[in-house]
């Protein structure tokens, strides 16, 4: 990562962070559109691993034991879009890829209403920890708000 880019998410909420992490999943996912277009097979590969990365960090940060229903929510479509972008790579599908990004930015505006309510949007927890919370609260909690249940897969 660039020392701007670096820089520029140093003051990000934990909320804007997952948004941030859900925009570098739908660059991923146009990186392997681009390579699916060009034959480039292990360009393909490369992109949709990128973006595996990021779901598998993402799930991994879940907190089951306090997110209650929403955690569970996000857990079963970081499933389900897990899934999706393993077929839209085994079948090389433009198409397929175009839902996974439908889907993930359905999801990514949800997170974008959660940092837009100061109610919700935490300050992050501690840069040195790594990742923020998933949650984006600071006791772990998943944000509750309606914004959070819209997506679809």
């Amino acid at each position: 990562m660039s020392s701007y880019q670096e820089h520029a998410l140093e003051g990000a909420s934990a909320v804007d962070l997952v948004v941030a992490l859900y925009d570098g999943i739908i660059r991923f996912l146009y990186a392997a559109i681009q390579a699916v277009e060009e034959g480039n097979t292990a360009g393909r590969r490369m992109a949709v691993k990128r973006a595996l990365d990021i779901i598998i960090h993402l799930q991994a940060r879940l907190r089951m034991d306090v997110g209650g229903r929403p955690a569970q929510a996000l857990s079963e479509f970081y499933a389900s879009i897990f899934a999706q972008i393993l077929q839209a790579s085994q079948s090389a599908s433009k198409a397929k890829f175009e839902h996974a990004i439908d889907c993930v930015r359905n999801v990514r505006e949800a997170w974008r209403q959660v940092a837009r309510d100061p109610s919700i949007n935490l300050p992050q927890i501690g840069a040195r920890q790594g990742s923020p919370v998933h949650s984006g609260g600071a006791n772990g909690e998943v944000p509750t708000g309606s914004a959070v249940r819209t997506w679809s897969a």
